[in-house]
């Protein structure tokens, strides 16, 4: 290996690093690719996007069966849980799509190199001691879990989004710091099957960045759910004890502190970009005030040669987004034109139901001091919705007031997550509201929800 050497070598195999290894293979550039993990995938295939969905789908299933059929006439009784076997499977399908991206690596002659890489300098990267040679360098190291000061992840009892993907049994009793994504998903799986869920939130309002109307109908809907919500409020301290652990919490504002005790904490607060060990300093490479790595409008940070997308870099911190700049990095990288429309990247929370967004909210709207129009649609008035009793939700659309131009859509309801799809396509092409309301959409199907919204926007929606 000391004696071969790359035109790309990439930092990191999660979702943006593997997806711009291939790509940088399909135009012809000898590629190799960094990871420290045994498994590729990166955080994402391996401790995060992938097992969540398949706890969250088998939980789903869990709480259809112990108690949610007896009106469809299916009686099911003596529902019991097996928690080892839902954690078996979650395992395998994880194992299955990392086995994948090996065999992907190994069909676009992709050279995997096990180790932790550090930048020696423009055209050198260390991987666990041995020099490897390239003309460029991609950054595509993701982020790690964040946490609050004074309070110790042990993935035991205070876990992160990693330990709460494997906790050996279901704890009576689990407070959720942080309202935000990733904190929502865990907290629906254990209420699931059985914990009593909490969620402390320092925002007076769940999901930030979500949508106003949304996120509002979102909080209602997981409270019926069972799930307990305490907004505007901080965690000062949590003090573990043989028989339980004790949170101390107190107003955002201020005021009296008080105690919550559960049994497991789930440490939710959000992510911060990984650069760690990676030499960045050492060779140059400016960071922002941030922590992300500073890049140019063509993901090239300021040492040339070397490139940086997904988590470790501005923007948010989406699986799909690094995806993106993977593959327009590796195009300006053989020379060729590479972009990504940050103003069209679908975010998703994967709770039941979804909740899905692409575009602007109202409220950006509002601080643009935009001219726009609202077209709204509820879940309730859709026939393919009433048919699987999931009512709750909407759709809803804010369009240009001049030109109709759709600037943003927001979804809550079953299936959001697929169905926002739709809108972004749309918006990548500049489409107006009216092009989706003059659009057939297949009846009867969730997505009726998006034409009648769009035609809401006229005032004309037909069944609501």
């Amino acid at each position: 290996m000391a004696d071969e050497s790359f035109d790309v070598v990439v930092i990191g195999a999660g979702p943006g690093g593997y997806v711009c290894a291939i790509r940088c293979a399909q135009l012809g550039l000898k590629t190799a690719c960094v990871e420290k993990r045994a498994a590729l995938g990166g955080t994402c295939l391996n401790i995060g996007c992938i097992p969540s969905k398949a706890l969250l789908q088998s939980s789903e299933l869990y709480e259809q069966a112990n108690g949610h059929l007896g009106h469809h006439g299916i009686k099911v009784a003596g529902v019991e849980l097996d928690l080892p076997t839902m954690m078996e499977r979650k395992d395998k399908v994880v194992d299955t799509l990392t086995k994948g991206i090996a065999g992907l690596f190994k069909k676009n002659k992709i050279t995997h190199l096990s180790g932790t890489g550090k930048i020696v300098d423009a055209g050198t990267v260390d991987v666990d001691g041995t020099q490897v040679k390239t003309k460029n360098i991609v950054i595509a190291t993701g982020s790690d879990v964040a946490g609050l000061p004074g309070i110790e992840i042990d993935e035991k009892r205070i876990v992160s989004s990693t330990g709460a993907l494997a906790l050996p049994k279901v704890p009576k009793r689990m407070v959720v710091i942080g309202g935000g994504f990733i904190g929502l998903e865990m907290g629906s799986v254990w209420r699931r099957l059985g914990s009593e869920v909490t969620v402390v939130e320092f925002l007076d309002r769940l999901a930030p960045g979500m949508d106003g109307d949304i996120a509002k109908d979102f909080h209602r809907t997981l409270k019926r759910q069972g799930m307990t919500f305490r907004l505007g409020t901080k965690v000062t301290g949590v003090k573990t004890t043989k028989k339980e652990l004790q949170l101390t919490v107190e107003s955002a504002a201020g005021g009296d502190a008080e105690t919550i005790a559960c049994d497991v904490v789930l440490m939710s607060v959000g992510r911060k970009p990984y650069t760690e060990g990676l030499g960045l300093a050492e060779v140059g490479v400016e960071m922002d005030d941030r922590g992300r790595v500073a890049i140019n409008d063509h993901f090239g940070t300021s040492v040339a040669g070397i490139y940086a997308i997904g988590d470790c870099i501005k923007g948010p911190m989406l699986a799909h987004k690094a995806e993106d700049e993977g593959m327009a990095a590796a195009e300006i990288i053989a020379g060729k034109p590479g972009h990504v429309n940050y103003g069209v990247i679908p975010g998703v929370v994967y709770t039941d139901p979804e909740a899905a967004s692409v575009g602007k909210t109202e409220e950006d709207l509002k601080a643009d001091g935009a001219d726009y129009v609202v077209g709204k649609f509820p879940m309730m008035a859709n026939s393919r919705a009433r048919t699987y009793d999931q009512t709750a939700g909407m759709v809803k659309i804010l369009a240009d007031a001049k030109t109709d131009r759709v600037l943003g859509v927001h979804i809550l309801g079953s299936g959001a997550g697929e169905l926002i799809a739709e809108a972004a396509v749309a918006m990548e092409f500049g489409a107006s509201s009216e092009d989706i309301a003059r659009t057939c959409h297949a009846h009867p199907t969730f997505s009726e929800a998006v034409r009648e919204a769009a035609l809401a926007v006229a005032n004309r929606a037909i069944h609501f």
